[in-house]
Order: structure tokens, then sequence, then C-alpha cells
């Protein structure tokens, strides 16, 4: 029992971990610079030291503020290290199979995560991540399909579906209701989660996309003509379908009795 506390937590900081790099590869990805280097102040350029990069702690210990210039630190940066803990302890706990699975989990849930705040703060999917986490997932559910033949069919299906719908949006709207960014995640969506996930995951992001849209307009932020980033509800409704798709479903089913 001890074991299993202990690496839970490890699992849950290497989380946190691979979280502050991906803050790192977010600004970066945002201001078109390299990976290379050390980390730095976006304000004050500093050269970060190593207690400076403690996920979420350094954030705490230095009050939300940058040791050198003093200025806020975003929230992005704690919310981001802790969410990918979280997630990272939910695939460890619910998807663990293999190694082979846990590290490509690993990886698709961090490419989420980087197009979840991208897509959020500039209303657009990143190509350079998307790409490289839907040639990943293809080419691993193909390996896939080697032991399990039948998923093959169902992960093609679920990708046209998905695909395929917000593709129709995307044309009968001429781009004004659903960007093709949508359509290209849909596919990764698809690829990951197959069938009947797939429907889990595009119920929920349109279920939570609708109340946050209304929310908005209540308090006046949104209007009916606004721009709204529906990537990181799509991302939402992938995590909470890839977790628990299953027990929604049959949530479903009972409510409505079918």
């Amino acid at each position: 029992m001890f074991i299993n506390y202990l690496i839970n937590i490890f699992v849950f900081v290497l989380g946190a971990c691979i979280g502050s790099f991906l803050n790192c590869y977010i600004y970066r990805l945002e201001n078109k610079k390299s990976l290379k280097g050390r980390s730095f102040c976006p304000h004050c350029k500093h050269t970060l030291n190593w207690q400076d990069l403690f996920p979420v702690f350094s954030f705490l210990f230095l009050r939300g503020k940058c040791r050198y210039c003093k200025k806020k630190i975003s929230w992005q940066y704690p919310v981001v290290e802790l969410a990918t803990g979280i997630i990272f302890l939910l695939i460890f706990n619910f998807k663990f199979l293999s190694i082979l699975n846990l590290a490509f989990l690993f990886y698709v849930a961090s490419a989420l995560i980087i197009i979840f705040v991208y897509d959020l703060k500039h209303y657009i999917i990143p190509d350079k991540v998307l790409f490289p986490a839907i040639i990943v997932t293809f080419l691993y559910r193909l390996f896939e399909s080697f032991w399990i033949p039948a998923s093959a069919g169902m992960t093609v299906l679920a990708v046209i579906i998905s695909a395929g719908f917000f593709f129709v949006i995307w044309l009968v709207s001429k781009g004004k209701w659903m960007g093709f960014g949508d359509v290209k995640l849909a596919v990764l969506m698809g690829l990951l989660l197959g069938l009947p996930n797939v429907l889990v995951a595009l119920f929920l992001a349109f279920f939570f996309g609708a109340i946050i849209g209304v929310i908005l307009m209540v308090l006046e932020k949104k209007n009916l003509k606004s721009e709204i980033p529906f990537g990181p509800f799509l991302i939402a409704g992938t995590f909470l379908a890839l977790f628990w798709g299953p027990q929604i479903i049959q949530w479903y089913l009972k409510i409505f009795q079918i």
C-alpha cells in the first residue's frame, strides 16, 4: 500500500514537471523562440535558478511574483502544472496497460494540454503540435490493430463521424461557425477515443460550450456574434470521455431508460 502511494506521488510530480515544460513550450511557441537555452522570466528575461523552477511550489513560495523584477507570474503556470499532474495520475490509475501505452497517453495528453491553452489564448490550434499527435496516435492504433483487429474498424468510423461532422459545419458556414483547426482536432479525437467514446466527447463539448457561452452572454462578456474558441471544450470532453466514457454512457441510458 505504501509503495502504491509513493508511485502515485511520483507520477503526479512527473506530470507537474512535464507541465512546467509545457508552459515553457507554449511561451516559446507563442513567441517563435527555440526550445534551446535555460528558462527565463518573460518580463525581465532574467535566467531562472533551480529554486525558481519547482512546479507549483515556486509559484506559491514567490507569492506569484518574479524573484528578480517582482512582476506577477501568470496563473497559467501553476494551473497547467497541477492539471498535468492530475491528468497523468488519472492516466496511470485508469488507463495503464503497458509502458508503451502509458508513454503514448502521456504524450497525447501533453499535446492536448498545449492545444487547450494555446487555442484558449490565441484562438488557433497549432499544427506544429496537432499533426505529430495525429501521426503518433495513428501509428499506435495501427500497431494495436495487429493485436485487436476489430478495433481498427471502430477507430476509422470514429474518425469519419467526428471529423466529418465538423467538416460539414465548416463547409456550410464557410468557416464562420467552426474553424478548420477543429476539424483536424476531431481527427485526433476519433483516433484516440474510438466509438462510442468520441460521441460522448462531442456531446460534452457542445454541452459545456453552450453553458459557458450563455454565462458569458449573461455577464456581457460575449454576444451572439463573438468568437469563442471551441478547441478547449473538445479537449475537456476528450479527457472526460477517455476516463469515464462508458460510465457516462451507462448513466445517460439509465436516466432516459433506453
